[in-house]
């Protein structure tokens, strides 16, 4: 793996890990994209990734929850998340769908944007909350790093992709985690979604269920803005 692609793993790593438990544990930020990408190599590159469900389950803690805004708000940040985020951060600004938040781990700031999902289907099976979130981490000079939390353990080596559009890009998945295949990608992939309206996220469970969930872009680009802000980057 690329230099690049550790320090992105790294990042990523230490935001799950804040979404689990409200620290971050280096030690345990780089194994699961590594691991991911390359089954044979036991890489620490981001096992703590894999889980920002919700904190009782050691998944990803509960955040995000869109709540109505004052009309005529749509460049103005409004309360649509809650104020804590996971793992304790702190909510920065809300645009439309997508909340901003930041936390400190050790000298090192990280910050993002994140959102959960409008629609799951089927509708009739129980998962933990989702996450898409676009992470920023200056110290490790990380950007732009696309992650989901799917909300629930998916095949191993299955099917997996996010469509914006019709723009498709494919996600390795590992445990409840998924990260564009491609890391290089990354920065179409935002660009996309800028211009998009919604993200189709699917996947398949360990189980063999066929799973879809949908990201609403509705206040992305904004959010995104206020995250490389909030970074300096």
């Amino acid at each position: 793996m690329t230099t690049a692609s550790f320090q992105r793993g790294f990042a990523a790593g230490i935001l799950s890990a804040l979404l689990v438990i409200g620290t971050g544990p280096a030690a345990l930020a780089q194994s699961q994209r590594s691991t991911a990408q390359k089954p044979a190599a036991a890489k620490p590159a981001k096992p703590a990734p894999a889980k920002p469900a919700p904190a009782a389950t050691g998944r990803a803690a509960p955040a995000a929850k869109p709540a109505a805004a004052a009309a005529g708000a749509a460049t103005a940040a409004r309360p649509a998340q809650a104020a804590t985020g996971p793992g304790g951060a702190s909510l920065v600004s809300s645009f439309g769908d997508w909340g901003v938040y930041t936390a400190q781990t050790g000298r090192s700031k990280i910050c993002y944007a994140l959102s959960q999902p409008q629609d799951r289907l089927p509708k009739d099976l129980n998962r933990d909350p989702a996450y898409l979130f676009v992470s920023f981490r200056p110290a490790e000079n990380v950007r732009n790093e696309v992650a989901l939390v799917l909300g629930f353990t998916a095949k191993e080596n299955g099917p997996a992709s996010a469509a914006i559009g019709s723009t498709s890009y494919a996600l390795i998945t590992k445990a409840s985690n998924a990260w564009l295949k491609n890391p290089a990608e990354e920065g179409q992939a935002i660009a996309t979604m800028a211009k998009g309206q919604a993200v189709l996220v699917k996947t398949q469970s360990a189980r063999g269920s066929n799973l879809t969930d949908r990201y609403s872009l509705n206040g992305f680009s904004k959010a995104l803005e206020q995250a490389r802000k909030e970074c300096g980057v």
